[in-house]
């Protein structure tokens, strides 16, 4: 495979699955601020009696994301793009695109309107990862 093909691949990618696993494992180091962090930025939402599970279920979402991006990412750097780095690569970027996705919920649910639209960075650059690992894929 072409170098410019696997950075236009892989370089996004690897962007998203870093900035999602130290989110997803800040969470899980420093739980009881981030919770209560949560809970006063969803203070006025109907997602305040939620906060703890939206929590649970963010970070979860948030750092298998992340790591399954980051070994995906890895796989394809060492094998060229085989079944196993798409498969990864992929699976990774579904479950960053539902973290995304409830993210931008939440954030338009708690009227943090600026908050969204800073996600949206997030979603152009995961967007144009599923495209190049599509475009790999037809080569």
């Amino acid at each position: 495979m072409k170098t410019t093909w696997l950075f236009l691949m892989v370089f996004p990618h690897l962007i998203l699955s870093i900035v999602f696993a130290q989110s997803g494992i800040d969470k899980l180091m420093n739980w009881n601020s981030n919770l209560s962090w949560i809970r006063g930025h969803f203070a006025n939402s109907p997602l305040n009696r939620a906060s703890k599970w939206l929590l649970i279920m963010l970070t979860g979402l948030e750092t298998l994301g992340g790591v399954l991006g980051l070994i995906g990412v890895g796989l394809a750097l060492a094998f060229d793009f085989q079944g196993a780095a798409a498969t990864a690569l992929e699976f990774s970027l579904l479950i960053l695109g539902l973290a995304l996705t409830g993210l931008m919920i939440g954030q338009r649910m708690a009227k943090d309107y600026a908050g969204a639209a800073n996600l949206v960075g997030y979603c152009l650059l995961l967007g144009m990862s599923f495209l190049f690992i599509t475009l790999v894929q037809d080569l």
